[in-house]
Formats: C-alpha cells, structure tokens, sequence
C-alpha cells in the first residue's frame, strides 16, 4: 500500500515566515492541473507498479495552498488517479485549506468529490498575529471555518498553529491553545516559528525591522503546550503533532513509518524505501517538461547507513520511539547493539527511556529532538 502526495504551488499572499514551493500568480493554474495529470498518467514509467493498480490509502493535498483550486480541478486530479490507482475504500484523503477559502458551498463540494480529511492553516486566533505573519485570514475567520467545518459533517480534520513568534505572550498561547481545546478540535499541528534563509521574514529580522525569535520562549512555550495538550487528553505522537485518540494523521504518519509514498506537483517529494524521488521546483518548467511527456525529477538511492538515519530521524520523532530490535532484523544486531550505547548518556540524563527495546524522548528529551538525533546517527 502507499500514499499519494499532490503539490499545489498556489497561494493568495505570501506569508512572511514561508519557504515553501509557491506562487502569488495563478496565471498558469490551469497548465499547472493538466500537467500534473499528465505526470501521473506517465507514473509507469518512473515507478515500478505491481501488475494492475496499487493500492492507495492516503492521498494529501499540500501546497500552497490546495483549497485555492476549484472543484473542477480536484475532480480531474481524482480522475487521473483512479486510472493508476486502486484508492482504498476507507482511504483518508486529505486537502490542506485556510480559512478564507472555507465556506458552506466548497466543503460541500470537497466532501462530494471525496476529500474527508480537511488540515487547516489557522496559525493563531489572534488578529496582531496574522497581521504580523502577513496571513490572509483574520481571527474572525480562524473561529468561523472550525464552525462551518463541523457543521458540513467533517469529524477527521486539523489546525495548524505556530508558537514562538516575538508577539506571543505565554497567556496569548495559552489562549491559542485553549481554543482549540474547547472546541474539542481533534488533531493539531503545532510548529515553532522558524526563521528560513531568504524568506521575507529572515530579510526583515536582518533589517531590524521585526524583533528576532527568542529560542529559550520557544522551549518554554513548547513545554507549556505538551501539559496542556496532555492535560485535555490529546496523544503527543510525533513532536509536532497531537491528536485525539484514533484521530491521528494516517497520512504523515506514514512518512514517519517509513512507508512508501509518491510525490506529484512541482516540488514534490517520493519515496520507496531505498530510493528518493524530487521533481523540479519551478511551475514554468515543470509545464514545459510535461507538455514534452517528461517528468523533471532528480533522485536519489539511499545506502544502507543512509537509510538507518532516516529511520533513526523519523521514529524518534514518534511516541513509539527508534525500535532497536527492528534495527538489529533489519541492519544488523551491531547497529542495534551501538545504538543502545550512544543513546546511554541521554537515558543518564533523562533525555531517552528505553522501554520493552524502544528508545523514546521523554519530555524533555523532546526539546532536544532534532540533535539528540543527529548525536545518534551513523
């Protein structure tokens, strides 16, 4: 089984903190959806499909911003890969969407044409902050969309929020992240704001137009959300992420698993377990190439060490943690057996518990996420 990522490089306004893959223009949308049509009905001939059609159970919608397209759009995109793919009958198909694109009449429509699962790009219930952030939404919208979301009959959906912005205060999180409490929301994204090179707001900070991120408010703000979250009884299963019990992201989770997965849209990412797959991040060529019936891509084939690396990355992110009798089946028991040594300084300093074979971050081990490891990698 695998899943399916569509990239939509589309957005309204760009926000200040984004280096995603996008444009403002949407001057070559309807190019852009009948070449991403044509690069999965050549599918076959970049990946190896098993006699008949493969079986999808996950397809996500990502951008940008997916919820800009109209329904005709989507349809033909669903169209294309049912003629490639076999899409599970309990498939979560999700489609990312702000708040201004939400309405009655859309998700209507997005529940006809299959979509189930909505992500939404809320950011913050407060209006100073989305000004800030330069979103296109307002606070008014953030709290309307959650509304008209129940109302259609969605019950698997998500928000984003980003915490750690020279704005928020303690108690402003707080409230943030009440909201999302007291409307019993059942999954959400949370990331801390980062300064990308090259972004608007990486240009501003040098400028000394905006004030810099405080990483030691970061980490407070972070440890403040994982007790609320767990006092509301929301799993914390992957670092970023926090989900109501059976309500986590299939989808993602299937990349922190390791699964394979296909990536189409300029920009997109695909992966089959030893071999990673990225097509050219530019609309215009993206178009040419496949108006030629040839897809830009570059790849990459993933060594041993490599592939260790990536699992060690992605599983200790997870609350099931990095499973040393999975590394020792699958690279071997001396991996295994090197990676309970490396790991014991952090189980010393409570960074790491080892339980029943698995290597998970405690709570404080999760502000340390991402070098903890880097400290382990091969």
């Amino acid at each position: 089984m695998s899943g399916i990522y569509i990239h939509i490089p589309f957005c309204r306004q760009a926000c200040h903190y984004c280096n995603f893959h996008f444009s403002t223009s949407l001057q070559l949308k309807d190019k852009l959806v009948a070449a991403l049509v044509k690069e999965i009905q050549l599918t076959s001939t970049q990946y190896t499909i098993q006699a008949g059609k493969e079986i999808c159970e996950t397809i996500y919608f990502g951008g940008g911003t997916p919820s800009i397209l109209a329904i005709d759009d989507l349809s033909l995109i669903f169209d294309a890969l049912r003629t490639k793919f076999f899409i599970a009958g309990d498939a979560e198909i999700t489609l990312e969407a702000n708040p201004d694109d939400i309405t009655p009449g859309k998700l209507m429509s997005w529940k006809q044409a299959g979509i189930n699962r909505l992500s939404v790009g809320i950011q913050s219930f407060l209006e100073t902050e989305l000004v800030w952030m330069n979103r296109a939404h307002t606070a008014a919208d953030s709290l309307r969309c959650i509304d008209e979301i129940k109302a259609a009959g969605f019950t698997d959906y998500s928000i984003d929020l980003i915490y750690g912005s020279p704005l928020l205060s303690n108690e402003n999180w707080e409230h943030n992240v009440s909201s999302v409490i007291t409307k019993n929301i059942p999954h959400i994204s949370c990331y801390a704001l980062t300064v990308e090179p090259k972004t608007a707001l990486d240009k501003m900070i040098t400028q000394n137009k905006k004030a810099a991120v405080d990483p030691e408010k970061q980490a407070e703000q972070f440890t403040l959300l994982m007790n609320w979250m767990e006092r509301a009884g929301y799993e914390h299963y992957e670092i970023s992420n926090f989900a109501k019990p059976g309500m986590r992201s299939r989808h993602n989770s299937s990349y922190w698993q390791g699964k394979n997965y296909y990536g189409f849209g300029p920009s997109a990412h695909g992966y089959d377990g030893k071999k990673r797959k990225w097509n050219i991040a530019n609309n215009a060529l993206y178009i040419q190439s496949l108006q030629k019936n040839c897809i830009p891509f570059e790849e990459e084939i993933l060594t041993k060490t490599q592939q260790l690396n990536e699992y060690i990355m992605t599983s200790l992110r997870t609350m099931e943690g990095i499973d040393l009798e999975k590394v020792s089946e699958v690279f071997g028991t001396k991996y295994s057996d090197q990676l309970l040594m490396y790991s014991d300084k952090y189980t010393r300093t409570n960074k790491l518990k080892n339980i029943h074979s698995k290597l998970m971050l405690t709570k404080e081990g999760k502000l340390f996420a991402d070098g903890i490891a880097a400290d382990l990698f091969f």
